[in-house]
């Protein structure tokens, strides 16, 4: 299983539309910021979430699982996400997640901690405090999952990211 986690996208649809066709990816996940009709978003296989710049009318959050591994996804703005993992970190065990997908800082971020792993793909359109725009991949390697960070073109980034246990 392969899932694309895309966040803070304010309004490149096009670059968005780019980076799922390239990656062909099992699901997409949108963790807010889209910025566009939700229409313009990716069909097929998309758990999105409405952030604090949407005006489409789409969840603050989802749970979504597949294989066994559960996610969580939230904006991040109800939870701080610019200060602290923590909350962020609480409300996914809350939803029995093992992973917790979340943006709006607009900063890479991939972190285990207690049981959860934490990732902020950054932003595909302005990223903040990192050199360049990048979005996550997550794949389901038997009892580990891989998370890898890349930039808008598909090139790999290594750091962060790595393999996580589950």
């Amino acid at each position: 299983m392969k899932v694309l986690i895309v966040s803070d996208s304010h309004g490149k649809g096009k670059l968005l539309a780019q980076i799922v066709q390239r990656v062909s990816a099992d699901h997409v996940i949108h963790c807010g910021d889209f910025c566009t009709d939700r229409k313009e978003l990716p069909s097929g296989s998309l758990t999105v979430v409405r952030g604090n710049c949407d005006w489409e009318r789409v969840p603050e959050e989802q749970t979504w699982e597949s294989h066994g591994l559960r996610f969580f996804v939230a904006h991040g703005h109800q939870y701080r996400v610019k200060t602290t993992p923590l909350p962020i970190r609480y409300r996914a065990e809350e939803a029995g997640a093992r992973v917790a997908c979340f943006g709006h800082s607009h900063f890479p971020f991939c972190e285990q901690s207690g049981g959860v792993l934490l990732i902020n793909p950054g932003s595909i359109a302005y990223p903040r405090g990192f050199s360049v725009p990048t979005y996550a991949c997550l794949e389901l390697l038997g009892k580990n999952v891989r998370v890898t960070y890349y930039k808008t073109d598909g090139q790999k980034i290594h750091k962060p990211g790595g393999t996580f246990p589950l």
